[in-house]
C-alpha cells in the first residue's frame, strides 16, 4: 500500500506505483545497497550470509558472514559490513577483508561511507556511533592507519544516514524511539544534535532533495528535511531497511523474509 500525506508524495512516488515482491525465502533481511555496476547486495542476519540479486538471478555472495547487517560500498567499489559479530569490515578488489574496526565492539548495525573517505557506523548493543576517519577507510587508507572515534552515545543506535550535502548525519534509536539530526563539524564530529522524528526506525536513506526514508515497524515513512510527513509505502512485511537501486532510483525495501521494490520518481543520494 503506498499514501500519501500531502501532495508533495507524489513528486516521489509515482501515482501508479506498486510494492512487488522481488525474492523471498530468507530468515531476516537486512542491509541492502546496490552497486553501480547494477547488483543488489542484503544481509541474511540468522543464516550468517550475504545474497546476490543480478538480472532477476539470486546468487550466495558471502557465507559465514559474521551476522552481517548493514552494507554500503565506497568510492572504489568496494565493500563495507557492518558484522553483528562485532566488527566492521573491508572487501578489497582481491577478496581479502580488511578489518576496519572491532575493538571494544559488541553489535555494530549499520553505517554509512562519506565522501570524504570516512564511515560512520552504529554499535545497537554498545549503545554508540562511530567515526572511523578517512586515514583508516578512505582510499589508500587501512589499519592501523588513522582512528576508530566515538562521536556520540544513546541508548540503542540503529540505522545512520548523511544528508545529500553531507553536512549533517541522523542517527535512528530504537530505543528512544527517535530519529535525531546532528551538524557536522570540519572535523566530522557532532554537533548541534536535535530531534527530527519521532519514530521507531531500524534503517533509514535520504534522496538528493533531503527527504528522509525511514523504515518503521510497519512502512517506509517519508520525510521531508522540515520533519514534515509527507508519505508512506507499507509492504505485505515489516521493513527492516531501505536502499535506492541501480542509478539511485527506484527503491529496495529489506522485509523480514523478503526483499520488495517500488519505483520512485526521487534519486538517492549517492553517497559512494
Amino acid at each position: 500500500m503506498i499514501e500519501a500525506k500531502s501532495d508533495a508524495f507524489w513528486k516521489l512516488v509515482p501515482r501508479d506505483a506498486e510494492v512487488k515482491q522481488v525474492v523471498t525465502g530468507f530468515g531476516f533481511t537486512e542491509g541492502p545497497v546496490a552497486s553501480r555496476r547494477g547488483f543488489l547486495l542484503f544481509s541474511d542476519i540468522p543464516n550468517q550470509r550475504i545474497h546476490k540479486w543480478e538480472r532477476g538471478q539470486l546468487s550466495l555472495f558471502r557465507e559465514n558472514s559474521n551476522k552481517a547487517n548493514g552494507l554500503t560500498f565506497d568510492h572504489q567499489g568496494r565493500l563495507l559490513v557492518a558484522e553483528g559479530g562485532g566488527r566492521v569490515t573491508r572487501t578489497e578488489k582481491n577478496g581479502a577483508v580488511t578489518v576496519l574496526a572491532a575493538e571494544g565492539l559488541k553489535a555494530p548495525n549499520d553505517l554509512v561511507y562519506a565522501i570524504d573517505g570516512s564511515v560512520y557506523f552504529t554499535d545497537l548493543a554498545g549503545g554508540r556511533v562511530y567515526q572511523i576517519t578517512r586515514a583508516r577507510a578512505g582510499v589508500g587508507g587501512a589499519p592501523p592507519k588513522g582512528e576508530v572515534r566515538l562521536v556520540w552515545e544513546t541508548p540503542a543506535p540503529n540505522g545512520v544516514a548523511l544528508s545529500p550535502n553531507q553536512q549533517q548525519l541522523y542517527v535512528a534509536d530504537v530505543k528512544t524511539e527517535m530519529v535525531r539530526r546532528f551538524d557536522l563539524d570540519p572535523a566530522g564530529l557532532l554537533v548541534n544534535g536535535r530531534d527530527f522524528a519521532p519514530l521507531r526506525v531500524d534503517g533509514l536513506k535520504t534522496d538528493e532533495a533531503g527527504n528522509v526514508w525511514m523504515a518503521t515497524r510497519t512502512a517506509i515513512a517519508v520525510y521531508a528535511a522540515s520533519g514534515r510527513e509527507l508519505g508512506a509505502i507499507t509492504p505485505p512485511e515489516a521493513p527492516s531497511n531501505c536502499c535506492f537501486g541501480e542509478g539511485f532510483r527506484g527503491l529496495y525495501i529489506t522485509a523480514r523474509k523478503s526483499v520488495y521494490h517500488v519505483p520512485t520518481l526521487a534519486a538517492g543520494t549517492r553517497t559512494f
